[in-house]
């Protein structure tokens, strides 16, 4: 008994023992499946549930009037979508304009082109809250295709109902004058005219040719901010709803979802001088001096360095005795006139829209000899530690009653002699690495000159003829004068599709990627992701000052800190093409050659 007794405590008490620990197993089993905190545990099966709910989707586009980085009117795009059955605001983006007014305009010009913009933005502004807003409701933002699709038939069924309206307006002019024209008047008129011709003709010398007259400016639809700003928002909506960055997002769409291995930054092309090219005796053919870091330098390194140039150059601007003596042998290349007899420039002390120093030369060599100096007295070197780009901005000095580009107040240079003026210049100074616009886009000829003689010591870039991208991409080539690259620009009707497209035709053939920032900037930093996803080569955002540019800086530098600690950033290289004298402009596939003296 007393045996049987003991058997039955022990089960007894086994059997308590078992009691008390199945709650600790139970509870050592749910942590192990689910090592979280209970909030945690929630919020990973609400992550889990979600996988299976709707896509997020379009709801709603809202479309304001806001200012720029210079106070003008611009158009910001807000992006609503409907996520888990909640409507949620998911990011804006605010346009920039691009001005095609050039400096010395008129007065009555500006305001005629400030109310053109002004109502352009109302308008973009009425297409977005009205017609695009009900046109891309419930569409997904990821689909950029299908968006852009869509954006680009409605912008062009506006351009024919605006072709029509002029049709109209035409006819019914042209009806109204019909009894004034009658008359035949012009008889004494046309001798005169033809006498003139004469006249001119006998002004030219026999060798030199007529230049080709300048292209109409490509129309802009009032309103076509509204294309532009809407396919961005929805681009950057795409991003945020797949908690990716936007360069990551556009990467994605250029590669057909592939995501590249590594990325390369764009080297920044950074203005340093703008040149003050209205002025009078002022040298014309230099816009902007831009300071491009070597890439052996991270991003970082490279804005710090320009950063001491900027510095030393001020110091020298404003301290004219501490100024270096022009060298008088230059003078007589006749490139640049003589410097002994003015006084060295003045320094204008203010910011331009640029967001650079603002300075004038009446010599080339006197400009890059300060540029020299500045460096000199840092400890750096021009050609190694870096490069030199100038922006030429051509089409801004063709005097076409005489035929010629005026490159200084009363001297003027036909364009091969422009071709001829800068090989001198390359020759001379080798660390200048580009020329941007060194020639206005009517001159094909000398396009294809200058790309011979210099394409394999420099970048030859147009800018001018890339404004409007729509004029671009014909039948799968670039129309363009034959050149190392293009600057496309965001603005106006531009679609994201657009710069996928063209930035995959140019890669093809050849052509470098330039993304360039509009004189209007905003504070929107989208264009740096947009050249960083698209494998851009330069970005040209203009000087280190401004909130508006600086802000674009920033950013830059954000992504390069991102990629470093990814893993994914790939060393830029800088590689020129050697053109062929034969060559066309798309099959320009000879040798590539590096920059001098690279360290």
């Amino acid at each position: 008994m007393e045996a049987g007794g003991r058997r039955e405590r022990r089960r007894e008490a086994a059997g308590y023992y078992r009691a008390q620990r199945v709650p600790e197993r139970m509870e050592e089993a749910l942590n192990a499946l689910f090592p979280l905190r209970p909030g945690d545990l929630y919020g990973e099966l609400a992550n889990y549930l979600s996988k299976y709910s709707k896509a997020p989707i379009i709801c709603k586009l809202v479309g304001r009037k806001v200012l720029d980085g210079v106070g003008q009117p611009t158009l910001e795009v807000e992006i609503y979508c409907t996520v888990k059955n909640y409507e949620q605001r998911i990011c804006s983006t605010v346009m920039s304009c691009h001005s095609r007014i050039p400096e010395n305009a008129l007065p009555e010009t500006i305001e005629a082109d400030e109310k053109e913009r002004n109502d352009s933005v109302n308008t973009a502004v009425e297409w977005v809250n009205e017609s695009l807003n009900t046109m891309l409701r419930d569409l997904e933002p990821t689909d950029q295709c299908q968006v852009d699709k869509m954006l680009g038939e409605y912008f062009t069924n506006k351009v024919e109902e605006k072709k029509e309206i002029q049709k109209q307006v035409e006819e019914e002019e042209e009806a109204e004058d019909t009894p004034a024209i009658t008359p035949p008047t012009p008889s004494p008129a046309s001798p005169s005219g033809k006498k003139k011709a004469a006249k001119a003709g006998k002004k030219l010398s026999v060798a030199e040719r007529p230049i080709p007259p300048a292209e109409p400016a490509e129309p802009v639809l009032c309103g076509s901010l509204a294309i532009g700003g809407a396919s961005l928002a929805v681009a950057k909506a795409g991003a945020t709803i797949s908690h990716i960055p936007l360069y990551s997002h556009i990467a994605l769409l250029k590669h057909d979802q592939e995501p590249p291995e590594e990325i390369t930054l764009p080297l920044p092309m950074v203005t340093l001088l703008n040149c003050e090219k209205i002025s009078p005796s002022k040298l014309k053919f230099v816009k902007e001096v831009m300071l491009i870091p070597p890439v052996q330098l991270s991003l970082k390194q490279g804005i710090e360095r320009v950063l001491h140039i900027q510095k030393e150059i001020t110091r020298l601007l404003e301290s004219p005795g501490k100024m270096p003596d022009p060298q008088p042998a230059e003078s007589k290349k006749g490139r640049a006139q003589n410097p002994g007899k003015k006084g060295l420039p003045q320094f204008l002390k203010r910011i331009s829209h640029l967001g650079c120093l603002t300075t004038g030369y009446d010599d080339v060599e006197q400009l890059l000899l300060v540029m020299q100096t500045a460096c000199s007295n840092i400890g750096l070197q021009l050609g190694t530690d870096v490069y030199l780009a100038i922006n030429c901005a051509a089409h801004e000095l063709m005097d076409y009653d005489k035929g010629k580009y005026e490159i200084l107040t009363g001297t003027f240079k036909s364009p091969d002699e422009m071709v001829a003026m800068y090989g001198e210049l390359i020759d001379k100074f080798p660390f200048i690495i580009a020329l941007i616009d060194p020639l206005r886009k009517e001159d094909r000829e000398q396009w294809s000159n200058i790309c011979c003689a210099l394409g394999s010591k420099c970048y030859l870039i147009a800018e001018d003829a890339a404004t409007c991208i729509s004029k671009l991409k014909i039948d799968q080539n670039i129309n363009t004068p034959m050149c190392s690259g293009v600057v496309l620009k965001y603005i106006n009707q531009t679609k994201v599709s657009d710069l996928i497209e063209l930035t995959g035709i140019l890669d093809g053939q050849r052509h470098i990627t330039i993304l360039g920032s509009p004189d209007g900037e905003s504070s929107d930093d989208s264009l740096v992701d947009l050249a960083v996803g698209l494998g851009a080569r330069f970005i040209k955002l203009g000087g280190l000052s401004r909130g508006e540019r600086v802000t674009k800086y920033n950013r830059l530098l954000a992504i390069e800190e991102e990629l470093a600690k990814n893993g994914n950033l790939r060393e830029t290289k800088l590689e020129f093409v050697a053109f062929a004298e034969d060559s066309q402009p798309e099959n320009q596939l000879s040798d590539e050659l590096p920059p001098p003296e690279q360290n």
